[in-house]
């Protein structure tokens, strides 16, 4: 998702994909995918978060991909790694260690072949409040409602109002400056996919279109602001925020998860 934010997308910048290009994507997301589960798997108190990155980076070259986001518009690590009310683009540090009751946002693309992967997480550190449970929750499965909507005829502002409604209905804050979008031979493309309503039509899901879908919720306000270093995103109330993304085909017989982790659990 780097860098993504409210930037206008028209409908001729999305960029329809083929069979074969969306069997490329997959294999990158699933470099994406593989790599989130085993960080899932591994987050506990103490664990820096340049540790993370470290994982990440060695793992890249493993696969013989890229990162997608080391170096994007001078970002310097290959994850984003965003604690409690850090929404996105937390950069890793030796001096930040993960403590018993947070939360950790992990976003991660690689470029494979010459296509993107791009997928993120939050996961609780240890044992978390029932508020943060219940975020991590509300995000998840908003996410996923959303997924569901990815279907050829349907608008992205059927994507946009699930998330919406059920973030929402739950109490929660959606944030509104920072945004999914296309994705393929670029990490951003368009359209864009905002989790809230605009006014207006959007445009039209047709097969072989690829979207990274990212619900950002917060507990409290939706007003975010960017932290001295130019890219830690955070909440102005200093709530907690929760973020999952997905990249999604559009394809003639439903979504297919091209980042999804089942592979890997």
């Amino acid at each position: 998702m780097l860098g993504n934010s409210g930037k206008n997308h028209g409908d001729s910048s999305i960029i329809l994909k083929s069979s074969s290009e969306i069997s490329l994507m997959y294999e990158a997301n699933q470099i994406v995918a593989e790599l989130l589960c085993q960080l899932r798997k591994i987050i506990e108190p103490g664990l820096t978060t340049f540790e993370l990155d470290r994982i990440a980076e060695d793992f890249c070259a493993q696969k013989k991909a890229k990162p997608a986001f080391k170096g994007y518009r001078g970002f310097p690590s290959s994850l984003c790694v965003s604690i409690n009310e850090e929404v996105v683009h937390g950069i890793p540090s030796r001096r930040r260690k993960l403590v018993k009751g947070d939360i950790v946002s992990i976003d991660f693309g690689v470029c494979k072949n010459g296509y993107f992967g791009d997928s993120a997480i939050t996961v609780p550190v240890d044992s978390v409040s029932s508020d943060k449970k219940k975020l991590l929750a509300v995000t998840e499965d908003s996410l996923l409602m959303a997924i569901n909507e990815v279907q050829v005829g349907n608008r992205v502002h059927d994507i946009s109002r699930v998330v919406q409604e059920h973030v929402e209905k739950n109490g929660f804050s959606i944030v509104r400056q920072f945004v999914g979008h296309g994705i393929g031979k670029s990490l951003h493309e368009g359209p864009e996919i905002p989790n809230f309503v605009k006014n207006g039509n959007s445009p039209r899901l047709l097969a072989g279109m690829v979207l990274a879908i990212e619900p950002m919720v917060n507990i409290g306000t939706h007003n975010v602001s960017v932290l001295k270093d130019g890219w830690t995103v955070i909440t102005t109330d200093k709530k907690c925020s929760a973020h999952f993304e997905h990249t999604v085909a559009v394809t003639a017989n439903g979504p297919l998860i091209l980042s999804s982790q089942t592979l890997f659990v």
